[in-house]
Protein backbone atom coordinates (compact mmCIF):
# COMPACT_ATOMS: atom_id res chain seq x y z
CA UNK A 1 0.00 0.00 0.00
CA UNK A 2 1.33 3.13 -1.26
CA UNK A 3 0.96 6.58 -0.58
CA UNK A 4 -1.86 8.62 -2.16
CA UNK A 5 -1.99 11.75 -4.12
CA UNK A 6 -4.22 13.09 -1.73
CA UNK A 7 -1.87 11.85 1.26
CA UNK A 8 0.79 13.62 -0.08
CA UNK A 9 -1.13 16.87 -0.98
CA UNK A 10 -2.87 16.82 2.69
CA UNK A 11 1.28 16.27 4.34
CA UNK A 12 2.44 19.32 1.96
CA UNK A 13 -0.34 21.81 3.27
CA UNK A 14 -0.24 21.00 7.11
CA UNK A 15 3.84 21.74 5.87
CA UNK A 16 2.55 25.21 4.23
CA UNK A 17 4.47 24.04 1.10
CA UNK A 18 2.79 24.54 -2.92
CA UNK A 19 3.09 22.50 -5.06
CA UNK A 20 1.88 21.90 -8.88
CA UNK A 21 -0.42 19.20 -10.09
CA UNK A 22 3.24 18.22 -11.39
CA UNK A 23 5.55 18.25 -8.87
CA UNK A 24 2.60 16.69 -6.21
CA UNK A 25 2.57 13.75 -8.93
CA UNK A 26 6.18 13.45 -8.49
CA UNK A 27 6.82 13.86 -4.73
CA UNK A 28 3.90 10.98 -4.25
CA UNK A 29 5.87 8.22 -6.62
CA UNK A 30 9.40 9.54 -4.50
CA UNK A 31 7.78 9.19 -1.25
CA UNK A 32 5.68 5.73 -2.45
CA UNK A 33 9.55 4.61 -3.34
CA UNK A 34 10.45 5.74 0.39
CA UNK A 35 8.28 4.15 2.16
CA UNK A 36 8.67 0.80 -0.08
CA UNK A 37 12.04 1.37 1.36
CA UNK A 38 11.08 1.51 4.99
CA UNK A 39 9.36 -1.35 4.39
CA UNK A 40 11.69 -3.83 3.29
CA UNK A 41 13.80 -3.10 6.40
CA UNK A 42 11.17 -4.38 8.53
CA UNK A 43 11.95 -7.50 6.74
CA UNK A 44 15.15 -7.76 8.34
CA UNK A 45 15.61 -9.34 11.54
CA UNK A 46 17.53 -7.58 14.12
CA UNK A 47 16.71 -9.28 17.35
CA UNK A 48 20.61 -9.64 17.77
CA UNK A 49 21.40 -6.06 17.00
CA UNK A 50 21.75 -3.79 19.94
CA UNK A 51 20.22 -0.34 19.93
CA UNK A 52 22.56 2.49 19.15
CA UNK A 53 22.71 6.30 19.05
CA UNK A 54 25.96 6.15 16.60
CA UNK A 55 27.34 4.23 13.85
CA UNK A 56 30.66 4.76 15.19
CA UNK A 57 31.83 4.35 19.15
CA UNK A 58 33.59 8.16 19.04
CA UNK A 59 34.18 9.14 22.40
CA UNK A 60 35.17 13.06 23.49
CA UNK A 61 36.22 14.09 19.47
CA UNK A 62 36.03 17.85 20.79
CA UNK A 63 39.31 19.69 21.19
CA UNK A 64 40.59 20.40 24.50
CA UNK A 65 38.66 23.92 26.02
CA UNK A 66 42.09 25.56 27.07
CA UNK A 67 41.90 29.04 27.83
CA UNK A 68 43.76 31.25 25.07
CA UNK A 69 44.21 35.36 24.05
CA UNK A 70 40.72 36.42 22.77
CA UNK A 71 40.04 40.14 20.72
CA UNK A 72 39.95 43.24 22.32
CA UNK A 73 37.43 45.15 22.67
CA UNK A 74 37.95 47.58 19.73
CA UNK A 75 38.29 44.17 17.22
CA UNK A 76 35.22 42.75 18.64
CA UNK A 77 33.02 45.94 18.04
CA UNK A 78 34.63 46.84 14.91
CA UNK A 79 31.89 45.64 12.36
CA UNK A 80 28.99 46.85 14.66
CA UNK A 81 26.41 48.76 13.10
CA UNK A 82 25.48 50.27 16.33
CA UNK A 83 27.54 50.66 19.33
CA UNK A 84 29.17 52.73 22.24
CA UNK A 85 31.98 53.19 23.92
CA UNK A 86 31.78 49.10 25.46
CA UNK A 87 28.41 47.20 24.21
CA UNK A 88 26.73 46.70 21.25
CA UNK A 89 23.42 48.87 20.90
CA UNK A 90 20.30 47.23 20.23
CA UNK A 91 16.42 47.78 20.25
CA UNK A 92 15.20 46.64 23.46
CA UNK A 93 12.74 43.87 23.13
CA UNK A 94 11.29 43.12 26.51
CA UNK A 95 9.47 46.87 26.71
CA UNK A 96 9.93 49.42 29.67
Amino acid sequence: MGLTRDEVAKVSLLARLRFSDEELDTLTTQLGQVVEYVRQLEELDTESVLPMAHVEDNHNIFADDLPRPSLNREDALANAPKRDDECYRVPAVLGD
